[in-house]
């Protein structure tokens, strides 16, 4: 699957329903090359915005349930969100 297939897709936080947004980046372990992580939009930050950086919410990969023909299903705990700006 290509990250252009990703981004296609609605990430939905199976525990809440809630939409999270579609994937915007993905990261990787440089040394294994395996996928660590994929990052959604995050809450819009005007301090991010000036500085011309995107908010994201980091998703491990390992929260990742299920990726469907439109959706990616994760499960996030309180704690597993991390935001990056």
């Amino acid at each position: 699957m290509s990250l252009t297939e990703l981004r296609s897709k609605d990430v939905i936080n199976v525990d809440t329903g809630k939409k999270l947004g579609r994937v915007m980046d993905i990261e990787f372990d440089e040394k294994t090359g395996c996928v660590q992580a994929v990052v959604v939009p995050g809450d819009f930050k005007l301090s991010c915005a000036l500085r011309g950086e995107k908010n994201g919410i980091v998703i491990p990969w390992d929260r990742i349930v299920r990726i469907g023909d439109d959706v990616i299903l994760v499960r996030l705990m309180p704690g597993d969100i991390a935001e990056e700006c």
